[in-house]
């Protein structure tokens, strides 16, 4: 059975809301030690590790509401936006994933003046602390995998079947060309019965063109 658009975009929904979640998460379990404090544990989470995994998941979900709101042709774009995006956002939890997090970065991110709005108990490293362990936390890594799996299956499936635009877009649009056919009309027989019926029932006034013609 063919996935409708409808079903896409709320597959990119879901994927937008897992790789958030997965950014709120630790990614990384540090044990640290300087002469002055002793040792430390602290957590380094999705956000702060991976900045552009918050940039994704807004993304994903501003895309997820376009969908709804857009025509055929826009919900096609949105498609090829979140897919893009999806794939871009799962590069750096797959790398967590298969190689070993650089320590240097680490101590960097946690020297940081902005390292202590990360972590819960406020503590944050010291220039000379020494790194002495490096855990990856598997599951948030891998949530914001799948996120991005998620969204990316359904960017795609939105891409390649954007559907139909609904009939209300459709009526409208049959009004409008009424609307241009009733104009044209008058300035080309003023005093057709017809028209001037035409006209009053689809709510123009006859005089207005008469006064242009």
């Amino acid at each position: 059975m063919a996935i409708k658009p409808m079903q896409s975009s709320a597959l990119i929904g879901i994927g937008a809301l897992a790789v958030w979640g997965a950014s709120r998460m630790a990614w990384l379990g540090v044990e640290a030690y300087d002469d002055k404090s002793g040792s430390k544990s602290l957590n380094i989470n999705g956000a702060m590790w991976s900045t552009e995994t918050t940039a994704v998941a807004l993304v994903l979900l501003a895309a997820c509401v376009a969908s709804f709101a857009l025509r055929r042709s826009g919900r096609r774009l949105v498609g090829i936006i979140s897919g893009l995006a999806a794939a871009g956002g799962a590069w750096s939890p797959i790398q967590l994933m298969t190689t070993d997090p650089d320590r240097e970065r680490v101590l960097k991110l946690l020297t940081s003046e902005s390292a202590s709005g990360h972590q819960k108990d406020g503590a944050a490293l010291t220039g000379w602390s020494e790194i002495m362990q490096v855990t990856t936390h598997g599951p948030a890594a891998a949530l914001a995998i799948i996120g991005c799996a998620i969204a990316l299956f359904g960017g795609l499936v939105l891409a390649m079947n954007p559907g139909k635009d609904s009939a209300r877009k459709n009526r409208y649009e049959r009004k409008q060309e009424r609307s241009q056919k009733i104009h044209k009309d008058l300035k080309d027989a003023p005093d057709s019965g017809r028209v001037l019926w035409d006209a009053i029932d689809a709510d123009i006034d006859p005089t207005v063109d008469r006064g242009r013609g």
